[in-house]
């Protein structure tokens, strides 16, 4: 009687709604009528998270072209840009990236400076210099501002993408040309035995471009173990960085200057003119 009731008062709640008044939709999915919803393959998942960069140039062309291209890979993402050094650091605070694109010729607050500041407060951060400028007093005080990767702005896309996802694994990558500079310039004790067997070891490896976890796989360790390792090798070397001493196992010839950097990577390739293969230079 009342389900009777109910569909009554429903009949005539309906023949009293005017002619022109729109129904309520009904659900778009029901039953086997649902689409089928694919995964879009350019999208990253929870899974699968980007890494976030921040863009840091004076020249707005250079700035939209990174993005562009950058924007090409799912396991990237621009999340700012910054047209001079201290905006750079400004945003860095703000947006905390995992790794900025820095110029080292900017106004404000040049690149250096900046990269200073940001891997002194943002330890998370790493920073990776691309630039035109290819002097010895530029490379140095840029590593040992912090800077974990140093790139000259004819850097082929495919190696800049590289690059970007060895500095959040702990490589340093550094264009050949420069890398060719620095070993030069490294300071740092002349003979290995400083160094215990083992340490010898970890240095070959992380000169080659290893993280942690590859070289704790490689020589059957634990990476805290190598963490700590590495942290004893630069404190004996007079180095700060993880850079700094794979250029000093290339400089004493503990690994071939060709073979600094992982494997395939930038500093194995040779220089730019010998490079081959799809995509082109950053351009200026």
């Amino acid at each position: 009687m009342t389900s009777t009731r109910v569909e009554r008062t429903r009949r005539n709640v309906d023949l009293r709604r005017p002619a022109h008044a729109p129904r309520k939709p009904e659900p778009a999915l029901r039953g086997p009528r649902r689409a089928q919803q694919l995964p879009d393959p350019l999208r990253t998942t929870e899974n699968d998270k980007a890494i976030r960069i921040l863009i840091a140039d004076d020249h707005d062309v250079v700035r939209r072209g990174l993005r562009a291209f950058l924007d090409l890979d799912s396991g990237l993402e621009v999340v700012g840009e910054a047209g001079n050094g201290a905006k750079a650091v400004h945003l860095a605070h703000r947006l905390r990236p995992d790794v900025v694109l820095m110029d080292l010729a900017m106004p404000e607050l040049d690149g250096i400076a900046a990269t200073e500041v940001i891997h002194r407060e943002l330890p998370n951060t790493s920073v990776v210099v691309l630039t035109r400028l290819l002097e010895d007093e530029s490379l140095v005080r840029a590593l040992r501002a912090g800077a974990v990767g140093y790139l000259l702005k004819d850097t082929r896309a495919p190696d800049l993408r590289q690059a970007i996802k060895a500095a959040v694994a702990g490589q340093a990558q550094i264009s050949p040309k420069a890398a060719a500079r620095l070993v030069r310039k490294v300071v740092a004790p002349e003979r290995l035995e400083t160094l215990s067997h083992r340490e010898a070891e970890v240095l070959q490896l992380l000169a080659r471009g290893s993280a942690n976890k590859q070289i704790g796989h490689e020589l059957g360790i634990a990476e805290k173990t190598v963490k700590t390792h590495v942290t004893s090798i630069l404190g004996k070397l007079g180095v700060q960085s993880r850079t700094q001493a794979a250029l000093y196992a290339g400089r004493i010839g503990l690994v071939p200057l060709d073979q600094l950097g992982a494997a395939g990577a930038i500093a194995a390739r040779g220089s730019p003119g010998d490079q081959r293969g799809s995509g082109g230079a950053l351009g200026s």
